[in-house]
């Protein structure tokens, strides 16, 4: 099979570059104006604040969040104790921070940063009365657990090979106080081992969770500071995570079963079942007080659930605005939660027993979120979301993704908002590859079943275009490979198409970057059996010049180091070599997830104007 644009893999042909400054100035010319004049209103919306992580402390909670320009770790409501503005002055280069833990007593801090979008970073220790350095460690370490006058850290190798003679990459667990470090764990363990240390909130247990690829997982438990006593308590052939050990009994949130989630309890050499499987997915759980509280995935969007510690249900409740919750710290006695919505980016609520809401961000105006079903070809009910504003002039602009068992959960889009408040709504699907409704979910869209994904949100748009909605379908990565299969397949779905740093050539996408980690998702191009369902719906090779496409944006970086951006410039020739109404939009400047602030804003505004100029 010959490839007509396989030159265009090469990122530094002249051919490619002048295309590039060539399509950005078409691009340019189609959306300027308009893009121009919505700019400050979504940088607005880009710029309010959102929490990362928080931590409780006896003095007090502290909190990451990322500013307009900048990220600051601070005291809730009071000072600032970490700026990246600051830390971008003393580096010279683009700051990010990476994350952030205290000890309990709230005097010592442990936060890292990576500069100039590399992946590798800085870990640096503070004490927080004085503010005086106290470590920095290079590259950073995670999992930083302070005890006593010392902290255990894992340090992770990317190159080289570990102390025990392991080749990267690999993890190992260290214990560092004033007499130095020492290798605490993981010894003779291979490469590809992951492993995670928590501490009990009661402080005097390790919970050490060792993975192995996604779908295996191994917990270890013993005495906080004595690393030799830890021993192997449970093993299981899916994901599973420690939750707490309350009375000498380790809780475990583990997807046994149908791999929907469930609660179970170890004593001794006993298990026992707390919390069973349920309809649907329960995704995490935390101890507080002598209650667990629980967070289920309900048709895409979390309700809490109380339990007793033996599994008998208290009750459930939702919240107005259908959410994603999710447990950023407990001490034990209150949990703080996270909640986001897509018209609100965020809010901080604290849970005792009861729940109380501690700050938030949210956008001004009237917006309602219904949510409907859609029937696959297969006669699956599809769930989707769709937010409405004061007015609703039949358009709207949708987003699914719909593999590698992600869930869509409702979520604050910046760009949206100027959409909703000019008559447009705004729609996200949930289609099969997810992990809405669990692994069976997950696996009914994977590899030779692909082709579920695409049907699903054909009928999902379908359903919109029946209601009598002019359509803008749009996904990026694995979401652009779903918007160009339905392009393909029903060009008459959709008045507009969306395409973001797409994987789109199926024959060649393990040759590309980082593509051969994505085979047990799609299958193996090498493989005459895959080989043939792959072909069957590759959107690169099934371009139709006997059909009508719509309105089509393209867009990529240069610089993406995860999906090639050969997939989004060979797919564009193909639509243009046929008279489609394509366009391509090449970001000279960002990576897949690396880019400045002001640059991801500016691409959002982009699309937000395409899809108001092309369902004017």
């Amino acid at each position: 099979m010959e490839d007509p644009y396989l030159w265009m893999e090469n990122l530094q042909d002249e051919r490619v570059l002048k295309l590039v400054e060539e399509e950005n100035k078409r691009f340019r010319e189609f959306v300027g104006e308009i893009s121009e004049k919505l700019f400050p209103e979504v940088w607005e919306l880009y710029s309010i604040p959102t929490i990362g992580g928080v931590k409780l402390t006896e003095r007090g909670i502290i909190a990451m969040y990322r500013e307009r320009d900048r990220q600051v770790i601070r005291w809730l409501g009071g000072e600032v104790i970490v700026d990246s503005k600051e830390l971008e002055e003393e580096v010279g280069d683009q700051v990010l921070l990476q994350g952030f833990t205290a000890d309990k007593s709230g005097k010592k801090l442990a936060y890292s940063f990576s500069i100039g979008g590399a992946d590798e970073g800085v870990t640096r220790i503070i004490d927080l009365e004085s503010g005086e350095l106290i470590d920095e460690l290079k590259p950073s370490v995670w999992n930083v657990t302070f005890l006593g006058d010392g902290y255990y850290f894992s340090r992770f190798y990317r190159h080289g090979e570990t102390p025990d003679g392991v080749k990267a990459p690999a993890v190992r667990l260290f214990w560092k106080d004033k007499n130095g470090e020492k290798l605490v764990f993981g010894e003779g363990f291979g490469s590809g081992y992951f492993m995670g240390l928590r501490k009990s909130t009661d402080g005097k247990w390790a919970m050490l969770t060792v993975t192995f690829g996604w779908n295996k997982a191994d917990i270890y438990i013993g005495p906080i500071d004595a690393p030799d006593l830890w021993q192997k308590v449970y093993s299981a052939e899916v994901p599973a995570e420690p939750i707490d050990v309350v009375n000498g009994r380790l809780y475990i949130l583990t997807r046994e079963g149908k791999g929907l989630g469930k609660v179970v309890a170890i004593e001794g050499e006993k298990t026992k079942e707390v919390v069973p499987e349920g309809e649907f997915p329960l995704e995490w759980a935390v101890i507080v007080g002598d209650k667990i509280l629980a967070g289920r995935l309900v048709h895409a969007s979390h309700r809490l659930e109380l339990y007793t510690l033996e599994g008998e249900k208290l009750s459930e409740f939702g919240f107005e605005l259908p959410g994603s919750v999710y447990p950023l710290d407990s001490n034990g006695k209150k949990v703080l939660l996270r909640y986001e919505s897509f018209t609100v980016p965020y809010r901080l609520y604290e849970f005792d027993g009861e729940l109380k809401l501690i700050e938030k961000q949210e956008v001004e105006g009237e917006f309602t979120v219904e949510e409907d079903f859609a029937t696959s070809k297969d006669g699956t009910k599809i769930h989707y979301f769709h937010v409405k504003g004061e007015k609703d002039e039949k358009k709207v602009w949708v987003f699914g993704y719909g593999g590698f068992n992600i869930s869509l959960t409702p979520r604050f889009f910046p760009q949206a908002i100027p959409f909703i408040r000019r008559g447009g709504t705004f729609a996200m699907a949930n289609l099969r590859g997810g992990s809405e409704y669990g692994e069976e979910w997950h696996r009914a869209g994977m590899r030779e079943n692909k082709q579920n994904v695409f049907d699903d949100f054909i009928a999902v748009l379908e359903k919109l275009k029946k209601d009598g909605y002019k359509v803008a379908a749009w996904g990026r990565s694995n979401g652009g490979l779903l918007v160009s299969a339905t392009l393909t397949q029903r060009p008459d779905v959709m008045d507009a198409a969306l395409i973001g740093y797409p994987v789109i050539d199926m024959m060649r996408f393990h040759k590309l970057y980082i593509g051969s980690v994505w085979i047990p998702e799609y299958g193996n191009p090498d493989d005459p059996n895959d080989r043939e369902f792959l072909l069957k719906y590759s959107p690169y090779h099934n371009v139709d010049p006997n059909k009508k496409y719509p309105p089509t944006l393209i867009y990529t970086g240069l610089h993406d180091d995860r999906v090639h951006p050969a997939h989004a410039l060979k797919f564009f020739m193909k639509l243009k070599e046929i008279g489609a109404p394509v366009y391509l939009r090449v970001e000279t400047k960002s990576g897949h997830m690396g880019a400045s602030p002001e640059t991801r804003a500016k691409e959002l505004t982009d699309l937000l104007a395409f899809v108001l100029r092309t369902l004017s």
